[in-house]
């Protein structure tokens, strides 16, 4: 016997589909306005990354950041250091919370909760202290992936730090970091399926009046104690990974020049 479908459930199913078309034209459009936004702009900190409705940017005070809904965490985060945003403002608040903003949902605390990996952050909150809501945005999960306990406090810690030194003695760092999500497939961690990353990296664009240098790293999430500097590459080839253009507000010859450097 032939079923008859009821009109009803046909039109919710038409407006549901409208409703998902609508939002990822939405979402695309929101990104595409937030770079036309900075074309002319010395944002040199934000890559140039693919746009779909699996993705969505945020500005935050302290930094920027592109969400991956795929992986449950930032394709990257970019934000700028310079000898001011040293000043130690505020305590860290380890706060870390669901991120509302991000509108296909963010990772939750129970995504790590006995993950046995640590909550860690893409913009450090160390680099966050020179105000109070910048310290506190740094705690939404948005800006955490899950790290293996020896390599959060171990040597990324240790290039977070480098950074910071940088930033005593040099004009500004313009800064981009992320998970390297080149992968369709990592193992997961909680109900939301969080991936867990194998490598991280972390670009910068040091400054100093019209002078600049880069400095580009990719470390394994199985490092350690490691000296971070034992890993760095060229933005070039930082680049040819992620699938991302760091730095493309700059003069092309100059930023060409720069990036195949190692």
């Amino acid at each position: 016997m032939k079923k008859i479908i009821p009109a009803a459930i046909i039109v919710f199913s038409l407006l549901a589909i409208f409703s998902c078309v609508s939002y990822d034209l939405a979402q695309r459009r929101q990104n595409e306005l937030f770079y036309q936004s900075i074309e002319k702009s010395d944002r040199y900190e934000i890559p140039l990354c693919q746009l779909n409705k699996n993705r969505q940017i945020v500005e935050r005070s302290g930094y920027v950041l592109c969400y991956n809904e795929k992986h449950e965490q930032a394709d990257w985060v970019a934000y700028t250091l310079d000898i001011s945003k040293l000043e130690k403002n505020t305590k860290r608040t380890n706060d870390f919370r669901e991120d509302f903003e991000i509108k296909s949902g963010s990772a939750i605390l129970e995504d790590y909760r006995k993950s046995g990996y640590d909550r860690g952050h893409l913009a450090p909150a160390g680099d966050m202290a020179y105000s109070v809501q910048a310290m506190s945005e740094s705690f939404l999960l948005s800006n955490i992936s899950p790290q293996p306990h020896p390599f959060n406090e171990g040597v990324w810690n240790s290039l977070e730090q480098h950074f910071r030194n940088l930033a005593q003695n040099h004009e500004k760092i313009y800064i981009a970091t992320g998970p390297l999500l080149e992968k369709n497939i990592y193992p997961t961690i909680g109900k939301n399926k969080v991936s867990v990353p194998e490598y991280f990296y972390k670009v910068a664009l040091i400054k100093d009046a019209e002078n600049y240098k880069m400095e580009a790293y990719i470390i394994p999430a199985s490092a350690a104690k490691e000296n971070f500097r034992n890993y760095r590459f060229s933005v070039d080839q930082v680049e040819e990974r992620t699938g991302l253009d760091f730095f493309y507000l700059m003069d092309d010859e100059l930023e060409n020049r720069l990036e195949a450097e190692k």
